[in-house]
């Protein structure tokens, strides 16, 4: 695996490989992987005849400079997971050479980043498409890899390909979780083992509450799901929402959208945590 550290470095060495007529993937990540992580690089590798995986924690998607501060580092731990399972480059850079001066642009999403994420959040999305599009621009992947757990930042992303009219295939890669249920992510290490044990109850009520779409309205069954979340004392809701799937407006009926998702995010203790099911 090489290891590049220099954006003209990567665009020297990604030339070669292109103009010897390789297709490339591109998964971008913020470090400390997981088995959540591997799946997106083991995708890539399949799909493509070279894996590029970018590791970088961006700080202008963190409205909150102590989450930023908190967020996982593991760098040995990745480099070693990464030549395990097969990925060709990773690109790691420092903020200095991502952002050598301020990136000013603001992206319009429309209501896409205003719902969710994006009112606990500000900034967040605009962040991450200043990052994403500055990965696409130095990489030129084909396709490129992102977790469904993150299902907002999937609807951003794809958003943001087609407005700035990017040649890249942007593909959704179902959510892996741990043994009891709960949705892998870099924060989970932030977790004591108790709290791991009460957060698996988030994934055991959202997939419950499918069995109650026949019997309830999506008002209903949003609070049915909280008060159940809530019946563990060390988790609090920050919000649940049962959205259409492309436009993530809610939808008062079943029958408003035939691609429906419930998402949310839970804090236990003080790690936030996200989570999504698809009714239909």
């Amino acid at each position: 695996m090489e290891i590049i550290h220099t954006i003209a470095r990567l665009k020297e060495s990604l030339q070669k490989l292109r103009g010897a007529g390789k297709t490339i993937g591109l998964v971008p990540t913020m470090g400390a992987l997981h088995a959540g992580h591997a799946a997106l690089v083991t995708l890539c590798t399949s799909e493509n005849d070279v894996c590029v995986v970018s590791l970088f924690v961006n700080p202008t998607q963190f409205n909150n400079k102590e989450d930023l501060r908190r967020y996982p580092r593991t760098w040995e731990e990745d480099c070693l997971l990464l030549e395990k399972i097969g990925a060709d480059v990773l690109f790691a850079p420092s903020v200095e050479e991502m952002y050598p001066e301020p990136d000013t642009r603001v992206f319009d999403f429309g209501l896409l980043d205003k719902v969710m994420e994006g009112r606990y959040r500000p900034g967040h999305f605009n962040g991450v498409a200043q990052v994403v599009s500055k990965l696409f621009a130095f990489t030129e992947p084909d396709n490129a890899y992102f977790g469904e757990k993150d299902f907002q930042q999937l609807a951003i992303v794809r958003a943001m390909v087609k407005q700035l009219k990017m040649p890249v295939q942007i593909v959704g890669v179902p959510i892996v979780r741990e043994a009891g249920g709960l949705a892998l992510s870099s924060r989970n290490r932030l977790l004591t083992e108790p709290q791991k044990a009460d957060a698996a109850h988030i994934y055991r009520v959202l997939r419950e509450s499918i069995e109650k779409i026949e019997i309830a309205s999506p008002d209903k069954l949003t609070d049915w799901v909280i008060d159940q979340i809530h019946k563990v004392p060390s988790l609090q809701v920050e919000y649940f929402e049962i959205v259409d799937g492309d436009s993530l407006q809610l939808v008062a009926s079943w029958d408003d959208s035939g691609y429906v998702v419930g998402c949310i995010t839970v804090f236990c203790g003080d790690v936030r945590l996200i989570d999504n099911i698809r009714y239909k």
